[in-house]
C-alpha cells in the first residue's frame, strides 16, 4: 500500500507525462525581415479554392485549382495544401543541405528526400479551419541535422515562430 505522499508524486509524475505528451506553445516571437532578398509573386482568381492561380517570373506557373474530394470537390486540378506541401518539403530540403554543408556533414544529406504532409481540418478552440504539417526525413540518421535544418527552414520558422503578414487593399 502506498502512503499519501507517494501516490501523490506517482499522480504528479502521471501528469506531467501527459502535459509533456501534448504539443506546447512557446511563447513566439514574430519574425521581422531585415531585408528582402527575393520576392515572389502570385495571383488567384475565379473561385478560390476552385479557380485559378498563377506566379511571375521567367517561369511562371499557371495552374487550375480544384478542392479535394474531402472537403466536397471534384478534385479536378491542384488545392492550396498541395501547393504548401510542395513548398515546405522543397524548402526543407534546402535548409537540411544548407546545414550539412555549414556543419561539414554533406555526406550525410547527399541522398535526403523530404516527405510533407500538411492535413487542414478544423481548428480547435478557434473555429475555422487550420492546418496541422508533418515532415519526415529519409535519408538521413542524424537527428541533430534534422533539428538544425527545421530551426533554420522559413516555413517551420514561420509556422513555429510566426511571422509578419500583411493584409492590404490593392
Amino acid at each position: 500500500m502506498l502512503n499519501i505522499t507517494a501516490r501523490s508524486t506517482l499522480k504528479n509524475a502521471a501528469r506531467l507525462r501527459a502535459i509533456s505528451a501534448q504539443p506546447t506553445i512557446a511563447k513566439r516571437t514574430i519574425i521581422t525581415l531585415k531585408d528582402h532578398k527575393y520576392t515572389a509573386h502570385a495571383k488567384a482568381t475565379g473561385g478560390g479554392r476552385n479557380g485559378e492561380v498563377s506566379s511571375d517570373g521567367p517561369a511562371g506557373l499557371n495552374l487550375h485549382l480544384s478542392s479535394p474530394k474531402a472537403l466536397g470537390g471534384k478534385e479536378d486540378g491542384q488545392n492550396p495544401e498541395q501547393l504548401f506541401a510542395m513548398g515546405y518539403s522543397s524548402c526543407f530540403l534546402g535548409a537540411l543541405h544548407m546545414m550539412a554543408k555549414k556543419t561539414g556533414k554533406e555526406d550525410l544529406a547527399k541522398n535526403a528526400v523530404i516527405h510533407a504532409r500538411v492535413h487542414l481540418g478544423e481548428a480547435e478552440k478557434i473555429g475555422g479551419f487550420g492546418i496541422a504539417v508533418d515532415i519526415s526525413v529519409e535519408g538521413v540518421e542524424d537527428d541533430a541535422l534534422i533539428q538544425a535544418a527545421h530551426e533554420n527552414c522559413p516555413y517551420s520558422r514561420a509556422l513555429s515562430q510566426g511571422a509578419v503578414v500583411n493584409v492590404s487593399k490593392a
